[in-house]
């Protein structure tokens, strides 16, 4: 026993000489498993395969690791062997469901996830809440309340520098978030019922039938776009040269329509034989040519930009038949929806076409959809109509040392 024990060892500091990138190579071929029983080995081991480089290729394939598709990481900061750890929770479906806010009146809450800081509208505000670090809890109480509308806010967006919001007294409010500065945008004469912004490019849609863009500098609208119908969602490219509108689809039209920001022209249609009140609620671009949609006719659609517009190239179907409020990719392989009944929040994994995991957040009598949803590498949480829900994965995470 001795003799073998000396014959490990030496085997262990024979590799330990090898280069850097070689040892690398070889551990590649590991799969998670064999990397947590090859980290107990000695002490120079688990710290070598702890490195990040190491899990790398591991966590690409797992679900909401923060490696996107074209290898950015979203998560720096966090140790890329405890972001696999969580992903197989969110695989399995392991998590703690919590409802740290609550409100008596019924509201359609919006919400934004920035880094450690959620907003959460509620009615005419906009709170900013600190989540408590490496808890992911939400505290009760906002730091900075974001207000300047008579009605209630719709939708809003985020920016380095600003919290854009569109609500439906038919304004758009510009919020310094490094200051107390605010300024109004009139233009649209009913709600705004949606608005995205990127840079310093803004677009909103509103039930008077018309998208509207703007710029941060911008008092009216750079351009106003007469549509057929409600506009009820809107995405801006990343590239900053287009952006996507989603109406209600009332008319035989598809809902979906790309605009040229320069020439606010329309450059094409997305799909064909919509069904009449097919409306698409919620979208979202993972790169200037892959843009996500959902709505009221129960299914996420992939677009590629580069390919025929006339048809999506993959698509999942709500299997309850219930329509899809909001989605949000991780830029890889998860998807997350929330349905219009009984708070219902679904997990995807893009190369499945069967639902991964399936969440009802309140057994209230009283149906509520989720009208928007977040998630970080460990936490999602949900807006309802009277509550807020967070989902805590790393609860009894998987045993990965």
């Amino acid at each position: 026993a001795t003799h073998r024990q000396g014959q490990r060892a030496e085997s262990v500091e024979r590799a330990q000489r090898l280069p850097d990138d070689i040892l690398y190579h070889i551990l590649s071929y590991l799969d998670y498993k064999s990397l947590s029983r090859l980290s107990q080995v000695c002490k120079t081991t688990y710290h070598f395969v702890n490195r990040d480089a190491v899990w790398r290729k591991i966590a690409k394939e797992f679900l909401n690791t923060g490696i996107t598709r074209n290898g950015r990481d979203i998560y720096p900061h966090i140790p890329l062997k405890e972001r696999v750890k969580i992903a197989q929770n969110w695989y399995n479906g392991v998590c703690k469901i919590a409802a740290p806010i609550k409100w008596k009146i019924k509201l359609l809450p919006w919400l934004q996830l920035d880094g450690e800081v959620l907003f959460l509208s509620q009615a005419a505000n906009i709170g900013a809440y600190h989540l408590r670090q490496d808890k992911g809890k939400v505290p009760r109480n906002p730091f900075a309340i974001y207000s300047g509308h008579n009605g209630d806010v719709c939708r809003f967006a985020l920016t380095d520098s600003h919290l854009i919001s569109g609500g439906s007294d038919g304004k758009v409010m510009v919020h310094s978030r490094r200051s107390n500065v605010s300024k109004e945008l009139s233009g649209h004469n009913q709600e705004v019922n949606c608005l995205d912004a990127r840079d310093r490019l803004i677009v909103s849609g509103s039930r008077d039938r018309t998208a509207r863009i703007w710029t941060l500098d911008s008092s009216c609208p750079k351009y106003t776009i007469t549509m057929y119908d409600r506009v009820w969602s809107v995405a801006i490219n990343p590239t900053l040269s287009s952006f996507v509108t989603g109406t209600a689809c009332c008319k035989n039209f598809s809902p979906l329509h790309i605009w040229d920001v320069e020439r606010s022209e329309c450059v094409c249609s997305l799909g064909s034989g919509f069904r009449r009140g097919a409306g698409v609620l919620d979208m979202q671009f993972e790169s200037p040519f892959q843009l996500f949609t959902c709505g009221y006719d129960t299914f996420i659609r992939l677009w590629d930009l580069r390919l025929s517009p006339r048809k999506c190239v993959m698509e999942w179907e709500e299997p309850h038949d219930s329509a899809l409020y909001c989605i949000q990719t991780d830029g890889n392989h998860m998807i997350a929806s929330g349905s219009s009944y009984y708070g219902v929040v679904r997990l995807w994994d893009k190369r499945q076409t069967e639902c991964l995991q399936f969440f009802q957040l309140t057994s209230d009598p009283v149906s509520s959809p989720v009208y928007c949803l977040r998630f970080s590498s460990s936490h999602l949480y949900a807006a309802l109509a009277t509550a807020l829900y967070s989902m805590d994965f790393r609860h009894n995470p998987c045993n990965i040392r």
